[in-house]
């Protein structure tokens, strides 16, 4: 097995403006959020039809539900709301040059591999990390061209290794480990672009 280490990519691949990878970066994080907490308002609250005590006379501030968020077991002022969107938008120009940043950045950092062929046949982790410790990185995204379920066994288990196939490339992950390792497939795929 030949480990190739790249250190020059193509023109395409070079000036681009790092703010790409930003923006990629925050849309990519926004677009998981759940968005599912949620609060419930003093008209949300059950009860609170009757007014609690009388408007004059007894001393205490004027109050006219318990729903009112000043009381225990009242509704919540300015929480958080299910109804809120947010997802954001990413051109596919954008998306296309923050991940030719990242391979670049990678590039640049001697921290880009391409691999003749990526199979673990034994399915076995210590196959994955012997191959690994091959290349000697601190934590690894490992791009496949297609993932079969031998590989996928052998590397899941690893803490710092993230196997994905090539349709799942992204900049953010490229940029979030230190290493990243292509199969030889794979590499030709994201050169032709």
């Amino acid at each position: 097995m030949s480990i190739e280490k790249v250190t020059q990519l193509p023109e395409e691949f070079q000036g681009i403006n790092p703010h790409n990878l930003y923006l990629y970066a925050k849309a990519y994080l926004a677009n998981l959020r759940a968005g599912t907490a949620h609060t419930k308002t003093r008209s949300d609250v059950k009860g609170g039809g009757k007014k609690p005590w009388r408007q004059k006379g007894t001393g205490r501030a004027r109050a006219g539900s318990i729903t009112s968020p000043v009381f225990v077991g009242g509704g919540v002022a300015h929480g958080p709301r299910n109804t809120r969107n947010w997802s954001q938008k990413i051109n596919k120009k954008q998306r296309q040059a923050a991940l030719r940043y990242a391979l670049n950045e990678k590039a640049q950092s001697d921290a880009l591999f391409v691999v003749d062929s990526i199979k673990i046949e034994s399915g076995k982790t210590k196959d994955a990390v012997a191959f690994l410790n091959q290349i000697g990185a601190r934590d690894y995204l490992v791009v496949v061209d297609t993932l079969d379920e031998k590989t996928f066994l052998a590397f899941r288990n690893i803490p710092n290794a993230y196997i994905i196939e090539i349709n799942e490339l992204n900049a953010y992950d490229v940029a979030s480990f230190y290493a990243v390792v292509f199969e030889k497939s794979a590499w030709q795929k994201v050169i032709k672009g």
